[in-house]
């Protein structure tokens, strides 16, 4: 009752990579690269559209020679655009090196003119050429890098000396964000793919090169490591800042720093006294790793309903962003015959607002589907019990026990189980004898025990339950249940363990079946004795809990046999009555947590939750208020830039 596999591509190459100067340099044209008619003007009124005919180079010169004298922006503008152009002509004929040191000049001046104070005056950022400017930065570093990559001489943490023809580049590399130098593999770029599966593409618009950066593993040996998948890709920022934007020579001895950029941690940041928005794309990169071979081909969905016994291999908890000890977990569960995928969608439009990836990091459980679910809420409580101690063992991180889950379908299920305190409830199911009794190795007793036995999670503070079938589903009806039983290959060690004990205590079970028999479809039927335990069971006061139901407004005949609901479960199933809120969606039971209002009311619950935990503490942060705090646009991270003078030593 989840989302089947997807072998769609998430993503395609492009035959020609994004460009937002393409159209204006005419740079895909049989007579372009060319200049622009504004700098022609330009040229024209210093009377240098002759020179830049004959010798472009003696032209750029007198540019920057002119420049000195008479600082005008147009003129920065100029000397930017045309040495851009230079610079694709010379690629265009295989002078890499030189092409290098045009770039760089692009780069410099562009940068000159956005940043320096002797053009503040004449400035004006309501000009369309402020913001071609910022696309002359942009792509000015973007084929420097590309040039640079081809070699494989950038790497964070370094600094390199780039000698192109008569000019010298000192390029100091940094890290800004949680992503440690050493976990990057190598780099990609965003301009070259193109989005393919995902439903949308977030960026924002500022300075800068969006990059798809590639994880490498670290140590086998270091337990954190488990939770971030193979292959796994992630959003960075490149940007230049260079050191001496104020009239300096252009391209002669500059020094600049290349820093990549978490776009998570901070999305604007503060150069020459100017806070500036990065450029940014989350969902690229995402649909890069979701499209790596390794990942894309493999059907974990339909491994994880027929064969539960393999799939138990890849189970456990994943992360696609690095632990953040300050940001709120939230654990999303799939549901039946599904995996992590049918996430992708509400995780890239939640991460897009900037209030929710500012306070929140979001994790993903991946369990065998086709097993009952009341075991997978077992492996759970192990599996978070494991990462606790993992990467918060001394229980200092607050945010960790404000955590917030998120189950579509049978996964709902499985969250609740984490919030009950189970009593005595579960095992008077199987037996009306005492415990005690129970017969068997220390081992079965255990695996049994912990099954029928828990008690609430205290780190969960909130349940957002979707599509959750809360009192069985008409789905899981004698024939799909026989079927499951001809298909479902439940681990032998489990089966084999409740057979040995049904043995080993022929008078103590009054139903073996749950110990021996069942799978995921029986797990869900109507009629299964857990449903009327687990409402009436005994829930944590301290969590709230929140439900999005379907309901169609125009389903088909075969939806309309599983009753007035998303098609597979009905609306009489779904409701509780102990939620803080409800909304009912439109939509069929696969789709229906990947619509925009189940997404929108998931970022309603998670404000809601931070409000929450916010009032608790929000007289203390007025006594300690300080007029004299510099202020930040509310929900963008900022992060000032202290850069230490560079060695002029290369490496």
């Amino acid at each position: 009752m989840g989302s089947t596999g997807c072998t769609a591509h998430y993503l395609s190459a492009r035959s020609v990579r994004e460009n937002p100067l393409a159209q204006s340099l005419r740079l895909m044209t049989r007579q372009g690269p060319q200049t622009s008619e504004r700098t022609l003007n330009t040229l024209r009124r210093y009377g240098l559209e002759e020179t830049y005919d004959q010798n472009a180079s003696i032209c750029l010169d007198k540019i920057q020679q002119t420049i000195h004298e008479n600082r005008d922006p147009e003129l920065v503008h100029a000397l930017s655009e045309l040495s851009y152009v230079q610079g694709k002509i010379a690629e265009q004929e295989g002078r890499s090196g030189e092409a290098i040191g045009f770039y760089g000049v692009a780069l410099t001046s562009s940068y000159d003119y956005l940043f320096s104070d002797e053009l503040r005056p004449a400035r004006n950022q309501y000009d369309p050429q402020f913001r071609a400017t910022c696309d002359l930065y942009n792509e000015s570093l973007e084929d420097t890098l590309r040039l640079l990559f081809s070699e494989n001489r950038i790497k964070p943490g370094q600094t390199y000396r780039v000698k192109t023809g008569g000019r010298e580049f000192v390029i100091r590399t940094q890290l800004r964000g949680n992503w440690l130098p050493d976990e990057f593999d190598h780099y990609e770029f965003v301009s070259d793919y193109e989005i393919e599966t995902l439903r949308s593409k977030h960026t924002t618009f500022g300075l800068g090169v969006p990059l798809i950066a590639v994880r490498r593993g670290h140590d086998a040996n270091d337990k954190r490591e488990k939770y971030y998948p193979d292959g796994l890709s992630y959003s960075v920022t490149a940007l230049m800042r260079c050191a001496n934007p104020s009239g300096g020579d252009y391209g002669d001895g500059n020094v600049c720093v290349l820093e990549f950029f978490d776009p998570l941690t901070a999305n604007q940041v503060r150069l020459a006294n100017h806070w500036v928005p990065l450029e940014t794309d989350l969902t690229t990169p995402l649909a890069f790793f979701l499209d790596d071979p390794r990942f894309r081909q493999q059907d974990l969905e339909t491994a994880g309903l027929l064969n539960p016994a393999e799939a138990e291999k890849k189970r456990g908890l994943y992360m696609l962003e690095p632990y953040d000890p300050k940001r709120i977990p939230v654990l999303m569960v799939h549901g039946l015959w599904s995996s992590p995928r049918t996430w992708m969608d509400m995780f890239n439009d939640l991460r897009s607002f900037p209030e929710i990836r500012e306070r929140y990091q979001f994790w993903f459980y991946l369990y065998p589907s086709g097993q009952p679910f009341w075991l997978s809420a077992k492996h759970l409580r192990e599996d978070l019990h494991e990462l606790r101690q993992t990467f918060d063992p001394a229980h200092q991180n607050a945010p960790m026990d404000q955590m917030v889950l998120v189950g579509h379908s049978m996964g709902g299920l499985i969250s609740r189980m984490q919030t009950i305190d189970s009593g005595d409830d579960f095992w008077r199911i199987v037996s009306d004898r005492p415990l005690d009794a129970l017969q068997g190795t220390p081992d079965e007793r255990d695996k049994l025990v912990s099954t029928l036995f828990f008690k609430p999670n205290q780190s969960i503070r909130r349940v957002i339950t979707i599509g959750t079938p809360h009192r069985g589903s008409k789905f899981a009806n004698d024939f799909t249940r026989w079927l499951a039983r001809k298909v479902i290959k439940l681990p032998t060690l489990a089966v084999s363990t409740g057979e040995h004990l049904a043995k080993s205590n022929p008078e103590l079970f009054r139903d073996t079946e749950l110990l021996t028999m069942a799978n995921a479809i029986d797990s869900l039927a109507p009629d299964s004795p857990i449903f009327p335990v687990m409402l009436r069971a005994k829930y944590s006061p301290r969590v709230s809990y929140h439900n999005i139901i379907g309901v169609l407004e125009n389903p088909t005949l075969l939806q309309k046999k599983a009753g007035r609901g998303d098609g597979v479960v009905s609306y009489a199933s779904a409701t509780m009555d102990d939620t803080e809120s409800e909304l009912v969606v439109d939509a069929d039971h696969t789709q229906i947590h990947m619509t925009g209002q189940a997404i929108f009311e998931v970022r309603r619950i998670l404000l809601e939750h931070l409000q929450e935990i916010d009032s608790n503490d929000r007289i203390a942060k007025r006594n300690h208020r300080s007029d004299d705090l510099p202020v930040r646009p509310a929900g963008f991270p900022l992060q000032e830039l202290n850069v230490s003078p560079i060695s002029e030593s290369s490496q």
